[in-house]
């Protein structure tokens, strides 16, 4: 807003038509003129203006454009108020964490054979095991995020895990003829997913900046894969040395205690966005819920990579909890092993064949991801994106071959799964490090939850069950044999290959925008760029010996 007493032009308020020129001026009139002493928010909600000419690297800048300054570790132990050795040490912690929840999440998978045996239910039913969890860990995070953004992000996590230990516990204790209640409880461990995964990326990104990051970020996503696999392991060995499912949903619990006492121990707030300011900027203020959905959905490349990280969540869903089960059927057919019977445990190594892939293949594609987009940032900036389109679409015949092939050979399939699972790991980290650097620092954690909540709505939410529905639709049709449960469950799991390359073409999108909306992100942090909301988007001009605040848009005309 201009203050009273400013004079535009003559010919403008005359009506006159303007040059080009002299409208391209006056267009950047409410971003240059408007200082903080004049307007009653500090930031407002949307990103269409600019900023004033000479801000570097956007059209009109007079200075060249540079990217801002990395602090040295001394630099970002006196931003944060942390050792070097202590941000190590929180994220050691995190990752723990990550790992533990992802071990929970498939340590169901891991036994599922057993869990349909004793509630006696079929695919679909399965299937809404893990669609529950989903659902309630995608409706929450939204509330976490809203709180991550304004809270202790410390003690919502402490809080959150610790009931999702008390719940997984009882989940453990349920008869066979309250499968409902299984139901329940799974939901309810939705609740520490949700507290976590939407703030524990917030405060890695709160401790390093750059590639420092991006390292950080890649140790933190190795637990998603190594977490997964050792749920299938942990799964199978406690059920067989137990004699009783039941009791691989008692080990986490355990752990969930040890991972609240290390939270409230070891790990502590740092400042948000501290890191990334400069040391003259002025901190960022958090805008309202609505204006930060707003500004979300206006960064194409944050849109984008999360319609692509659906595409991860589809395939990695399904394949999570019916690669076990599909692997089983396929011994059967082949006559390798016999088949799971009612009353009788089903016994098979491909719960522990499957984990140990899916830890290898995370650890080496995650690895392998980082590493291959840092190498490439150098000289195109678009690399991140551009990999991750890479991995989706390389994995997606290597997928198809799995399936096509386990009629035929076994080690053919795992073959094919341990190449499409790497391609497919590629982009664990790469993707949270895209959503840290398009977004602003007080709208992280809001944006983990819009990622959260899209992903999995429109992913691993309904996909197992999607699998499953269509399986036992397919089995209908079909004379009852081993045979027909195994072709059933083959061709529906092929949606996936076609998920993952509509995914690549997602990533291959957000590569066109990345660049700028980085550079939007970057200025916005260091105070070189300001937001204006809609009641921005006008000026005051004297009439009458009075001011009147008009519309820019009416005085342009």
């Amino acid at each position: 807003m201009i203050e009273p007493g400013f004079h535009p032009p003559c010919s403008v308020l005359r009506g006159k038509l303007l040059s080009v020129s002299e409208r391209t001026s006056l267009a950047w009139v409410p971003s240059i003129l408007l200082s903080p002493a004049s307007s009653p928010r500090s930031q407002a909600d949307d990103t269409d203006d600019g900023p004033a000419p000479g801000t570097p690297g956007l059209p009109g800048s007079m200075g060249k454009s540079e990217d801002p300054e990395v602090p040295d570790r001394e630099g970002l132990q006196r931003i944060t108020g942390l050792s070097s050795g202590r941000s190590a040490l929180i994220v050691a912690v995190l990752c723990y964490i990550n790992l533990l929840n992802y071990m929970d999440r498939f340590t169901v998978a891991g036994v599922l054979p057993d869990i349909e045996q004793f509630f006696d239910i079929g695919d679909s039913s399965s299937g809404l095991i893990q669609t529950v969890f989903i659902s309630s860990y995608m409706v929450l995070a939204p509330v976490f995020g809203y709180l991550g953004d304004r809270y202790n992000r410390k003690y919502l996590m402490c809080g959150g895990i610790a009931f999702w230990s008390l719940v997984t516990l009882g989940s453990s204790f349920i008869p066979r003829e309250r499968f409902w209640l299984l139901l329940l409880t799974r939901g309810l461990v939705g609740v520490g997913e949700a507290s976590y995964s939407t703030i524990a990326p917030t405060l890695i990104a709160d401790l390093f900046v750059a590639d420092q990051r991006s390292r950080m970020l890649s140790v933190f996503y190795f637990a998603i894969p190594v977490g997964s696999g050792l749920g299938y392991i942990a799964g199978s060995k406690v059920k067989d040395a137990a004699g009783d499912w039941h009791w691989a949903l008692r080990v986490t619990p355990g752990l969930g205690v040890v991972a609240v006492v290390l939270l409230f121990l070891v790990v502590r707030e740092p400042p948000r966005g501290a890191v990334e300011r400069h040391s003259d900027s002025p901190p960022l203020n958090p805008t309202s819920w609505w204006a930060d959905l707003r500004a979300l959905a206006r960064n194409p490349s944050f849109i984008l990579s999360s319609l692509g990280f659906t595409a991860v969540a589809f395939v990695t869903g399904s394949l999570a909890l019916w690669a076990p089960a599909f692997l089983l059927r396929s011994r059967v057919v082949l006559g390798e092993t016999p088949p799971c019977l009612p009353g009788d445990s089903c016994s098979s190594s491909d719960s522990l064949i499957f984990g140990l892939i899916t830890c290898l293949t995370g650890v080496l594609g995650v690895g392998l991801g980082v590493e291959i987009s840092r190498r490439l940032r150098r000289s195109n900036p678009r690399a991140d994106p551009l990999v991750c389109a890479a991995g989706l679409l390389g994995s997606s015949p290597f997928l198809f071959l799995s399936l096509a092939c386990a009629r035929g050979s076994i080690v053919a399939t795992y073959i094919f799964i341990f190449i499409g699972e790497t391609l497919l790991s590629m982009n664990w980290a790469i993707v949270a490090d895209i959503l840290l650097y398009v977004v602003i620092p007080t709208r992280r954690s809001t944006a983990e939850a819009f990622q959260i909540v899209l992903s999995h709505l429109l992913g691993d939410a309904g996909s197992p069950y999607l699998i499953g529905l269509i399986s036992d639709r397919l089995r209908q049709g079909w004379p009852p044999s081993f045979l027909s449960e195994f072709r059933a469950l083959q061709f529906s799991l092929m949606l996936c290959a076609f998920m993952g390359a509509l995914g690549g073409a997602a990533f291959l999108g957000a590569a066109i925008f990345i660049e700028g909306d980085r550079r939007r992100a970057q200025l916005h942090v260091q105070g070189l760029l300001r937001e204006a909301g809609p009641a921005d988007d006008r000026i005051v001009v004297p009439q009458r010996g009075r001011s009147t605040r008009v519309p820019v848009s009416s005085v342009l005309i």
